[in-house]
């Protein structure tokens, strides 16, 4: 890299992630806890909390199913002149005050749609914010930029989360005796200080924004949009074979990723660790994986994208093997640890990975595609902690489980790393 100063636009871009990780963050911890809270009981209106389990995955399955139609529709239509601000701009706009209202849900019902909405809004965000990189730097600084949009946005999405865990024990959630505010007050607490973190760290790259990579409006775009993502799609799978089994490779291992991820308060529960070691142990997890960020970003200045992710994917694989000795809360924070170290790096050199071996003036379509695979994580890693929990096996199983995913992921970017791109 030419040299190690960030850009204006440069820093714009990386700040939105650490808005949207506050959102995230929020999302796999205090979100399904609240839930809860309104959901389960014996008054009128409430429900069991294996019903509540069962309709919260639901909704999460509703959120992927609408993203994987949304992204490559939304992806395409950006990708012409002057709309992709435009895009990006909404939803973050109603991302945001669905957010913000969802506090204010008095019932699990509306909670849960307010959730559903405000997840994905988020998610088509994050769409355009990826296709993005390409108009905001060029290919020789693409994995360092975005290496440190992850790496800070770990960091920064700690700041509201500390405010909204604040209000969630003032408000009863840890102990009646610590209560100070009701249960509502926390949530919205809770919400609204992740909403405005994530609008004020939205507006640098409205403001700043511009995009150089695109093709011409023309009549009947939206008919011509199914078009593009159907010739796209073939032209993947039969003629840019690099794309194509990087795309497979990346579905595999990150959803092993996702798994992890979206498991890691099941983990601990289901080992009978103490919730409040976990949550200190996840908090301290975003510390070390802006640690990693910032290391592998440093790295790629010396090794190429390719040998980094592989290095990813190796330390994923041994923490999946290391999962059958979990016991207690330690091995539990040395596996939190091991994530930490490649979560955000593993994310982000695939993000820039895909950015430079793909047509830079197609961006958003071809994002939209891969958001398919990306926000389809964990679907069949949950499927298979499922089934081994259902067949009687331990989590400490079900988790190296997961290696599989990681070995057919290394594989198959081996092989698309000696594809040659015939686009």
């Amino acid at each position: 890299m030419a040299q190690d100063k960030l850009t204006k636009s440069e820093k714009s871009w990386i700040l939105y992630d650490v808005g949207n990780s506050a959102y995230m963050m929020l999302a796999c911890s205090l979100i399904p806890i609240w839930f809860k809270e309104l959901a389960v009981g014996t008054a009128p209106g409430q429900i069991s909390s294996d019903h509540a389990t069962a309709y919260f995955s639901i909704a999460l399955s509703i959120v992927t199913v609408v993203v994987a139609i949304l992204g490559p529709i939304c992806g395409a239509l950006a990708d012409h002149k002057d709309t992709k601000k435009l895009f990006f701009t909404s939803s973050v706009a109603l991302g945001v005050i669905s957010c913000i209202l969802n506090g204010f849900a008095l019932t699990w019902i509306i909670f849960l749609v307010m959730c559903v909405l405000s997840r994905i809004c988020f998610n088509v965000s994050l769409t355009f914010y990826d296709s993005m990189l390409n108009d905001v730097t060029s290919e020789d600084r693409m994995d360092v930029v975005s290496s440190y949009g992850y790496a800070w946005g770990y960091v920064g999405s700690c700041v509201p989360f500390i405010v909204a865990m604040i209000a969630y024990i003032l408000g009863g959630g840890l102990s009646d005796d610590l209560m100070v505010i009701s249960p509502m007050a926390a949530r919205i607490i809770g919400f609204a200080v992740t909403g405005v973190w994530w609008a004020a760290a939205s507006v640098p790259l409205i403001k700043n924004y511009r995009q150089t990579n695109y093709v011409e409006l023309q009549r009947g775009a939206i008919a011509e949009v199914f078009r593009r993502i159907g010739r796209t799609c073939k032209k993947i799978a039969t003629q840019d074979r690099k794309v194509f089994y990087f795309l497979l490779a990346f579905f595999l291992y990150i959803d092993g990723v996702g798994t992890i991820i979206d498991n890691c308060i099941n983990i601990g529960t289901d080992l009978g660790l103490p919730t409040v070691g976990q949550v200190v142990f996840l908090l301290a997890t975003q510390f070390v994986a802006f640690g990693g960020s910032v290391v592998f970003a440093r790295l790629s200045k010396r090794y190429d994208t390719v040998t980094l992710i592989g290095a990813c994917i190796v330390g994923y694989f041994c923490i999946c093997l290391y999962a059958l000795t979990l016991d207690t809360l330690l091995d539990f924070g040395i596996l939190a640890f091991g994530v930490g170290c490649f979560q955000g790096s593993i994310q982000s050199l695939s993000r820039s990975y895909y950015s430079k071996i793909i047509p830079p003036e197609s961006s958003g379509e071809y994002f939209g595609i891969y958001d398919i695979f990306a926000k389809g994580a964990s679907f069949l890693g949950s499927a298979v902690i499922a089934w081994v929990k259902l067949a009687g096996g331990t989590i400490n199983i079900a988790v190296a489980s997961l290696a599989l995913f990681f070995a057919l992921g290394f594989f198959l970017l081996r092989v698309s790393s000696r594809q040659e791109s015939l686009r």
